[in-house]
């Protein structure tokens, strides 16, 4: 019911998809890379746009957060549980990469957004988690875009990261630079200035 009031509102907001050069299984094993996120409504469109194509979109959130009676609204939007629980006590908890990495090891398809920013607020250095994920999962990152100027949802392009961070972020940086997607609160979005 949820995704199918996220498709409703895509398509009455006057929305397009733009993904027709890219293989869909690429994108059903992959980091979606999710720039620019200003606001909430961010989700909405994007999980609407991948359903079109016939992509289950999935975000992580903590596993305690996928329990009944929020785990009714949460679930369809596309949550995923994660557990940074130690297996032994005496250990610390694992980090959020490894934590998200196991998802991958668990699921045969799996397209996990992660908004590089990490929060809608103005950040202008990225968060690096969605890269490293993608690194030690041995997945592509699907270096995707909302652009509210244009009304249209997309993907630029499969990006398979090499483990030379820096190269490759300058890379990433420069295909959103080239491409300015409009975002819908352009005050509340940089690239990473590192890379710029």
């Amino acid at each position: 019911m949820i995704r199918l009031i996220f498709r409703l509102l895509f398509n009455l907001n006057g929305w397009s998809l733009k993904v027709d050069h890219i293989p869909v299984d690429k994108l059903e094993r992959s980091v979606f890379l999710a720039a620019p996120h200003t606001t909430n409504w961010d989700a909405v469109y994007m999980v609407a746009a991948m359903r079109k194509i016939g992509v289950k979109l999935r975000f992580a959130i903590k596993k305690e957060w996928i329990r009944f009676p929020l785990s009714i609204a949460i679930k369809p939007m596309g949550a995923i549980g994660i557990d940074r629980r130690p297996i032994n006590k005496r250990e610390k908890k694992i980090s959020m990469v490894d934590a998200i990495s196991n998802l991958f090891k668990e699921n045969d398809k799996l397209a996990l957004v992660m908004p590089p920013e990490g929060s809608r607020s103005l950040r202008k250095e990225w968060k690096s988690g969605f890269y490293y994920v993608a690194v030690q999962s041995k997945v592509p990152i699907a270096l995707a875009y909302l652009d509210y100027d244009k009304k249209q949802a997309g993907v630029y392009e499969i990006f398979e990261p090499t483990g030379a961070f820096e190269a490759d972020m300058k890379y990433i940086t420069s295909v959103y630079k080239e491409n300015h997607p409009g975002p819908k609160f352009p005050e509340l979005y940089s690239l990473d200035e590192r890379f710029v």
